[in-house]
């Protein structure tokens, strides 16, 4: 694999905090002239008041300061990339997010709250004045066309696959933000009939309900989680083969439809459930758009995401850099 660009800032910058926001995890380091510091991982904070996670950001924020001995105060902007979708409370960013807000799909999707919306940008604008807050899916495509695999396109977008579904898209070299920012949720599609696999927004059979993650130890209760079913089909177990088959059928139409719609050259992918298992589903996922509508589809490629696994650290850090 080829290197991945150093992150640091020029000499004297001050430096910037980055926050990768997941239904899984929450990921915080600070970057300044000698680079990344004081980097922090830890499951995102799913119980308390809807300002809990907000609060876990902050606290973290102040543990990666002060591994890096870098004073909270010369902190000169925060980037958070966020899983959405976003809400916006006077002017300030909510997370309507399905994996972490209870409330919006009820008790049967197993969360241990009941947000609607977890309140994030409001407690750190109060602590930090330069705070941008982009859906991941939108900072880590505005990463790749910077670092990674989207460099110098124009009709491009970057995809993960990993607890959830989240996208980011640009055309004729614009980013698409929509109205609150949620321009890119391609993941609470309707792309397969399915009357079993509830998404935590509370959809029935939408493409992150099917293929998330975190959907398919709930779907196919057989195996413990995600990994389970691939190392299952790399041993030769069919029902395990089929199911894979069956979830790249519907991620493939999802990237099928993005680039009929928006009229693509490039797909970038990355997220936990693809990057580990790249090398097999790649393949599987161009194979459903490769001939298809080729006035359309012809030209454009599904490409492993330049930033690798990493694409979350550089995606908060190019809102800000």
């Amino acid at each position: 694999m080829n290197a991945l660009p150093a992150t640091t800032l020029p000499a004297g910058a001050a430096p910037v905090a980055c926050v990768d926001i997941g239904g899984t995890k929450v990921a915080v380091s600070v970057v300044d002239q000698r680079g990344t510091q004081g980097r922090l991982i830890e499951p995102t904070v799913k119980q308390g008041a809807p300002d809990a996670l907000a609060q876990q950001v902050l606290r973290m924020i102040g543990a990666s300061c002060q591994a890096a001995h870098i004073r909270p105060g010369d902190i000169a902007a925060v980037g958070v990339a966020a899983c959405g979708p976003f809400v916006l409370n006077q002017g300030r960013v909510e997370l309507a997010t399905p994996n972490i807000c209870g409330g919006l799909a009820g008790a049967a999707r197993g969360l241990p709250n009941d947000w609607t919306t977890a309140v994030l940008e409001a407690p750190l604008h109060q602590a930090f004045p330069g705070v941008r807050v982009e859906n991941d899916g939108i900072a880590a495509l505005e990463a790749e066309r910077r670092w990674g695999a989207l460099q110098g396109l124009s009709h491009c977008a970057y995809v993960t696959w990993s607890t959830g579904i989240g996208v980011g898209l640009c055309v004729d070299g614009r980013v698409l933000h929509g109205k609150n920012g949620n321009a890119g949720h391609a993941g609470h599609m309707f792309v397969s009939d399915n009357s079993d696999a509830l998404c935590g927004c509370g959809n029935i059979g939408d493409v992150e309900a099917l293929v998330a993650g975190n959907a398919l130890p709930r779907r196919f209760p057989v195996y413990p989680d995600a990994a389970t079913v691939f190392i299952a089909a790399s041993e030769g177990d069919a029902g395990a083969t089929a199911i894979i088959d069956e979830i790249c059928r519907v991620m493939g139409r999802t990237l099928y439809n993005l680039i009929v719609t928006l009229d693509l050259q490039r797909i970038s992918l990355g997220g936990s459930v693809f990057w580990h298992h790249r090398d097999y589903l790649l393949p599987r996922l161009q194979s459903h758009i490769s001939g298809r509508l080729s006035a359309l589809t012809g030209g454009c490629t599904l490409v492993p995401a330049g930033l690798q696994d990493q694409v979350g650290d550089y995606a908060a850090l190019a809102l800000v850099a």
